[in-house]
Protein backbone atom coordinates (compact mmCIF):
# COMPACT_ATOMS: atom_id res chain seq x y z
CA UNK A 1 0.00 0.00 0.00
CA UNK A 2 1.59 3.14 -0.99
CA UNK A 3 1.73 6.63 0.91
CA UNK A 4 -0.11 8.85 0.00
CA UNK A 5 1.09 12.80 0.42
CA UNK A 6 -1.00 15.32 -1.06
CA UNK A 7 0.58 18.56 -2.52
CA UNK A 8 -0.16 21.86 -1.09
CA UNK A 9 0.30 23.64 -3.85
CA UNK A 10 -3.18 22.71 -5.31
CA UNK A 11 -5.00 23.43 -1.91
CA UNK A 12 -7.01 26.35 -1.61
CA UNK A 13 -4.83 29.14 0.28
CA UNK A 14 -7.43 31.30 1.20
CA UNK A 15 -8.46 28.19 3.36
CA UNK A 16 -5.51 26.76 3.91
CA UNK A 17 -6.77 25.53 7.27
CA UNK A 18 -9.52 23.88 6.37
CA UNK A 19 -7.66 22.02 3.62
CA UNK A 20 -4.95 20.82 6.25
CA UNK A 21 -7.29 20.00 8.27
CA UNK A 22 -9.21 17.70 5.86
CA UNK A 23 -5.79 15.90 5.14
CA UNK A 24 -5.34 15.48 9.01
CA UNK A 25 -8.89 13.90 8.84
CA UNK A 26 -7.79 11.80 5.97
CA UNK A 27 -5.87 8.08 5.23
CA UNK A 28 -3.07 10.22 3.87
CA UNK A 29 0.42 9.84 5.18
CA UNK A 30 2.20 13.09 4.31
CA UNK A 31 1.80 17.00 3.13
CA UNK A 32 3.69 17.25 -0.05
CA UNK A 33 4.97 21.00 -0.06
CA UNK A 34 6.59 22.87 -2.73
CA UNK A 35 9.25 25.31 -2.34
CA UNK A 36 9.99 27.20 -5.56
CA UNK A 37 12.20 29.88 -6.12
CA UNK A 38 11.40 31.20 -9.82
CA UNK A 39 15.33 30.39 -10.51
CA UNK A 40 15.53 26.65 -11.04
CA UNK A 41 11.99 26.52 -11.82
CA UNK A 42 9.75 29.09 -13.84
CA UNK A 43 7.43 29.45 -11.23
CA UNK A 44 7.11 31.02 -7.42
CA UNK A 45 5.58 29.04 -4.66
CA UNK A 46 4.97 29.26 -1.07
CA UNK A 47 8.03 30.26 1.44
CA UNK A 48 8.55 30.21 5.61
CA UNK A 49 5.22 32.00 6.84
CA UNK A 50 3.04 29.41 4.59
CA UNK A 51 5.38 26.99 5.37
CA UNK A 52 5.20 27.43 9.29
CA UNK A 53 1.43 27.88 8.88
CA UNK A 54 0.76 24.78 7.37
CA UNK A 55 3.06 23.51 10.13
CA UNK A 56 1.27 24.82 12.86
CA UNK A 57 -2.10 22.44 12.25
CA UNK A 58 -0.77 19.47 10.53
CA UNK A 59 -0.76 16.57 12.92
CA UNK A 60 1.21 14.21 9.97
CA UNK A 61 4.83 14.74 8.67
CA UNK A 62 5.69 17.40 6.13
CA UNK A 63 7.70 16.20 2.91
CA UNK A 64 9.36 19.13 1.55
CA UNK A 65 10.62 19.17 -2.42
CA UNK A 66 12.73 22.00 -2.69
CA UNK A 67 13.08 23.04 -6.41
CA UNK A 68 15.44 26.11 -5.78
CA UNK A 69 18.90 27.16 -6.17
CA UNK A 70 21.55 26.37 -3.41
CA UNK A 71 19.52 24.23 -1.29
CA UNK A 72 22.23 23.96 1.39
CA UNK A 73 21.59 27.88 2.47
CA UNK A 74 18.05 26.73 4.03
CA UNK A 75 18.56 23.43 5.35
CA UNK A 76 18.28 24.51 9.02
CA UNK A 77 16.11 27.06 8.67
CA UNK A 78 13.17 24.28 6.84
CA UNK A 79 14.33 21.88 9.94
CA UNK A 80 13.04 24.87 12.01
CA UNK A 81 9.90 25.56 10.04
CA UNK A 82 8.87 21.97 10.38
CA UNK A 83 10.02 19.70 7.45
CA UNK A 84 10.33 16.28 8.23
CA UNK A 85 10.98 14.96 4.70
CA UNK A 86 13.72 17.12 2.83
CA UNK A 87 14.29 16.76 -0.96
CA UNK A 88 16.92 18.39 -2.95
CA UNK A 89 17.70 18.64 -6.54
CA UNK A 90 19.96 16.30 -8.25
CA UNK A 91 20.15 19.41 -10.73
CA UNK A 92 20.64 21.96 -8.16
CA UNK A 93 23.38 21.06 -5.80
CA UNK A 94 26.80 21.20 -6.93
CA UNK A 95 28.17 19.17 -3.53
CA UNK A 96 25.08 16.87 -3.41
CA UNK A 97 26.81 14.06 -0.87
CA UNK A 98 27.57 17.10 1.55
CA UNK A 99 24.24 18.68 0.97
CA UNK A 100 22.52 15.23 1.81
CA UNK A 101 24.76 14.71 5.33
CA UNK A 102 23.76 18.03 6.07
CA UNK A 103 19.79 17.30 6.05
CA UNK A 104 20.97 13.80 8.25
CA UNK A 105 22.63 16.36 10.82
CA UNK A 106 20.04 18.38 11.06
CA UNK A 107 17.30 15.57 11.80
CA UNK A 108 15.59 14.86 8.85
CA UNK A 109 15.06 12.53 6.15
CA UNK A 110 17.15 13.34 3.01
CA UNK A 111 15.76 13.06 -0.52
CA UNK A 112 16.64 13.57 -4.26
CA UNK A 113 14.60 14.60 -6.57
CA UNK A 114 15.27 13.85 -10.22
CA UNK A 115 14.09 16.06 -13.75
CA UNK A 116 12.27 13.52 -16.07
CA UNK A 117 15.66 14.26 -18.30
CA UNK A 118 17.82 12.83 -15.68
CA UNK A 119 19.05 9.49 -15.81
CA UNK A 120 18.71 6.83 -12.70
CA UNK A 121 22.33 5.72 -13.02
CA UNK A 122 23.20 9.64 -12.34
CA UNK A 123 22.07 8.13 -8.18
CA UNK A 124 24.39 5.58 -7.77
CA UNK A 125 26.75 7.22 -5.69
CA UNK A 126 24.04 8.69 -3.28
CA UNK A 127 21.38 6.26 -2.94
CA UNK A 128 22.75 4.32 -0.30
CA UNK A 129 22.15 7.58 1.48
CA UNK A 130 19.27 8.37 1.22
CA UNK A 131 15.55 8.04 2.36
CA UNK A 132 13.96 8.90 -0.52
CA UNK A 133 14.19 9.85 -4.43
CA UNK A 134 11.47 11.98 -5.80
CA UNK A 135 11.22 11.31 -9.34
CA UNK A 136 9.41 14.50 -11.23
CA UNK A 137 7.10 12.86 -13.94
CA UNK A 138 6.09 16.38 -15.05
CA UNK A 139 8.32 18.65 -15.83
CA UNK A 140 9.04 20.80 -12.58
CA UNK A 141 7.15 24.31 -11.83
CA UNK A 142 3.47 23.88 -12.48
CA UNK A 143 0.94 22.15 -10.95
CA UNK A 144 -1.95 20.16 -13.43
CA UNK A 145 0.67 18.80 -15.93
CA UNK A 146 0.39 15.85 -18.14
CA UNK A 147 2.36 13.20 -16.77
CA UNK A 148 4.87 11.45 -18.57
CA UNK A 149 4.85 8.26 -19.86
CA UNK A 150 8.39 7.23 -19.21
CA UNK A 151 8.31 7.25 -15.91
CA UNK A 152 7.26 3.65 -15.25
CA UNK A 153 10.39 2.14 -17.06
CA UNK A 154 12.08 4.80 -14.84
CA UNK A 155 10.86 3.33 -11.48
CA UNK A 156 11.73 0.00 -12.48
CA UNK A 157 15.23 0.99 -13.36
CA UNK A 158 15.93 2.63 -10.08
CA UNK A 159 14.05 0.18 -7.87
CA UNK A 160 16.66 -2.55 -9.08
CA UNK A 161 19.56 0.53 -8.30
CA UNK A 162 17.83 0.22 -4.87
CA UNK A 163 18.03 -3.32 -4.15
CA UNK A 164 21.81 -3.88 -5.90
CA UNK A 165 22.74 -0.98 -3.54
CA UNK A 166 20.95 -2.16 -0.50
CA UNK A 167 19.69 1.12 -0.12
CA UNK A 168 16.15 2.22 2.02
CA UNK A 169 15.32 5.10 -0.03
CA UNK A 170 11.78 4.76 -0.56
CA UNK A 171 10.17 5.88 -4.47
CA UNK A 172 7.75 9.15 -4.93
CA UNK A 173 6.42 10.09 -8.11
CA UNK A 174 5.52 13.91 -8.40
CA UNK A 175 3.16 15.11 -11.09
CA UNK A 176 0.14 14.12 -12.74
CA UNK A 177 -0.88 11.15 -10.61
CA UNK A 178 -4.03 10.09 -10.70
CA UNK A 179 -6.51 7.61 -10.25
CA UNK A 180 -5.62 5.90 -13.83
CA UNK A 181 -2.01 5.41 -13.21
CA UNK A 182 -1.95 5.15 -9.50
CA UNK A 183 -2.15 1.18 -9.67
CA UNK A 184 0.32 1.01 -12.41
CA UNK A 185 2.98 2.68 -10.77
CA UNK A 186 2.78 1.54 -7.64
CA UNK A 187 3.21 -1.95 -9.90
CA UNK A 188 6.76 -0.81 -11.03
CA UNK A 189 7.77 -0.51 -7.67
CA UNK A 190 6.11 3.41 -6.21
CA UNK A 191 6.13 3.90 -2.22
CA UNK A 192 4.88 7.34 -1.91
CA UNK A 193 2.45 8.94 -4.38
CA UNK A 194 2.22 12.93 -4.83
CA UNK A 195 -1.16 13.82 -6.24
CA UNK A 196 -2.32 17.74 -6.20
CA UNK A 197 -5.39 18.35 -8.49
CA UNK A 198 -6.85 14.62 -8.17
CA UNK A 199 -7.55 15.19 -4.57
CA UNK A 200 -8.45 18.60 -4.31
CA UNK A 201 -10.36 19.23 -7.31
CA UNK A 202 -12.38 16.27 -6.72
CA UNK A 203 -15.54 16.47 -4.74
CA UNK A 204 -14.67 14.49 -1.93
CA UNK A 205 -11.25 14.89 -1.52
CA UNK A 206 -10.82 12.13 1.28
CA UNK A 207 -12.38 9.44 -0.41
CA UNK A 208 -9.85 10.10 -3.27
CA UNK A 209 -6.97 9.84 -1.00
CA UNK A 210 -8.89 6.48 -0.20
CA UNK A 211 -8.80 5.41 -3.33
CA UNK A 212 -5.16 6.36 -4.18
CA UNK A 213 -3.76 4.91 -0.69
CA UNK A 214 -6.06 1.19 -2.36
CA UNK A 215 -3.99 1.20 -5.62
Amino acid sequence: MPLIAPSMLSADFGNIQRDVEMINNSVADWFHIDIMDGVFVPNISFGFPVLKAIAKHAKKPLDVHLMIVQPERYIQAFKDAGAHVLSVHYEACTHLHRTVQEIHAAGMMPGVAINPHTNISLLEDIIADIDLVCVMSVNPGFGGQKFIEGTYQKVESLNNLIARKNSRAKIEIDGGVDLQNASNLVKAGADVLVAGNTVFASKDPGATILKLQQS
